[in-house]
């Protein structure tokens, strides 16, 4: 049974860092691409970041460009996104996620995790 468990959530003000983890369990990793997805309250889950199986081709959503950086260390199994600059619009549940198509689409998505919280203050 596949398994993905995020940490690193917490509260940060506007301008500060996060790093978010993901350790995954349960499927041979280092296939399928693997993502990160956020939602906040009233708004539909949305696409942040891909990244293909051997870690060559990233995707990211216009709104976090510049700021999140997606990598996999397939050697630990395990996934982060680095979210510098964050603005309180960032703030939302974000949730890791594997695909056998590498995109942004919800859709597209095979395994979720349960989730981490991220808030950002102005």
């Amino acid at each position: 049974q596949v398994q993905l468990v995020e940490s690193g959530g917490g509260s940060v003000q506007a301008g500060g860092s996060l790093r978010l983890s993901c350790a995954a369990s349960g499927y041979t990793y280092g296939t399928g691409c693997m993502g990160w997805f956020r939602q906040s309250p009233g708004k539909e889950r949305e696409g942040v970041a891909a990244i293909t199986t051997g870690g060559g081709t990233t995707y990211y959503a216009d709104s976090v460009k510049g700021r999140f950086t997606i990598s996999r260390d397939n050697a630990k199994n395990t996934l982060y996104l680095q979210m510098n600059s964050l603005k309180p619009e960032d703030t939302a549940m974000y949730y890791c996620a594997v695909s056998r198509i590498c995109s942004l689409r919800p859709s597209d998505v095979n395994y979720w995790g349960q989730g981490t919280q991220v808030t950002v203050s102005s």
